[in-house]
């Protein structure tokens, strides 16, 4: 998969797992929260604090997803995201 993200933007891979209760009831996709972690696949050419294979954290809220080969990824701006996982 080749995508270059522009300017400021980043291209992050995430993935979403089956979420349950402590009664052992699995919480629906509607009733989720969206995840707030991921690794930094491609970066814009104006990306100065990440770097691809960084694992980073993100607001809630931000990016668009999009689905390329059946792999769901977000691209987000680089002020969105929050810190770097090390």
């Amino acid at each position: 998969m080749n995508f270059k993200p522009l300017k400021e933007r980043v291209f992050v891979s995430y993935k979403e797992e089956m979420e349950r209760t402590s009664g052992g009831l699995y919480v629906p996709d509607t009733a989720k929260e969206k995840p707030q972690r991921g690794k930094v696949e491609a970066v814009g050419s104006e990306v100065k604090e990440v770097k691809v294979g960084d694992d980073v954290l993100f607001d809630k809220y931000s990016g668009s997803k999009v689905n390329i080969d059946s792999v769901d990824y977000l691209i987000i701006k680089e002020e969105d995201i929050l810190g770097i996982i090390q």
